[in-house]
């Protein structure tokens, strides 16, 4: 018999505490269960399988960081808020690494569309309107910024950098010196090459 209270939000916030103590990869519908101490049938009344419980905490993940983004760039513009914005991803992965890893996981188009998704993508081009960007520059940066974040992240909290100086956090320092510096001198669009 299903615990009382059991909804698909509480489901969703312990699996994604789960994510956060065994990793995201670990998060099943058993697993959950195991935790309620309940049996897995009485979960599929509020979430339909495994890959439907990862997406909820996806979409949660999505909205948490869209949420401290939102409040960290609140009256910041150029580096300051450059900084701030990565600082929320990478203290974000360091808080809550499965949660972080739910928040890679691709979507479908219906989610994505209902995720905070779209929330993220205009923080980003907020900052460079700081930086005089148009388009198809500011795509460009948009995928140049959330590559360098996600993937020194992703590096970081898989111990890609623990064996040697200097300090992790010197270089994430140096790195975000190294985007701002880039992004107020951002090469001109190369002209078209003649045709033969």
């Amino acid at each position: 018999m299903a615990r009382a209270g059991l909804t698909a939000q509480r489901l969703t916030q312990a699996g994604a505490d789960l994510a956060d103590e065994v990793g995201f990869d670990q998060v099943t519908v058993s697993a959950l269960a195991r935790h309620f101490d309940v049996k897995v049938a009485s979960l599929y009344s509020h979430v339909k399988n495994s890959h439907d419980l990862k997406t909820r905490i996806a979409l949660l993940a999505l909205e948490e960081l869209a949420d401290r983004g939102t409040t960290a760039l609140a009256g910041r513009a150029g580096k300051d808020a450059l900084t701030a914005l990565a600082d929320v991803y990478r203290d974000y992965a360091h808080e809550h690494p499965g949660r972080y890893a739910a928040a890679q996981l691709r979507l479908t188009p219906e989610a994505a569309a209902a995720s905070a998704g779209a929330r993220h993508s205009q923080m980003t081009r907020a900052i460079l309107r700081g930086y005089d960007l148009t388009e198809p520059d500011q795509t460009h940066a948009v995928r140049l910024l959330g590559s360098t974040f996600h993937g020194y992240i992703s590096l970081e909290m898989g111990g890609s950098f623990s064996h040697s100086a200097p300090d992790t956090q010197e270089t994430w320092t140096r790195i975000l010196e190294a985007l701002d510096t880039l992004l107020r001198n951002w090469p001109a669009t190369p002209a078209p090459a003649p045709t033969p």
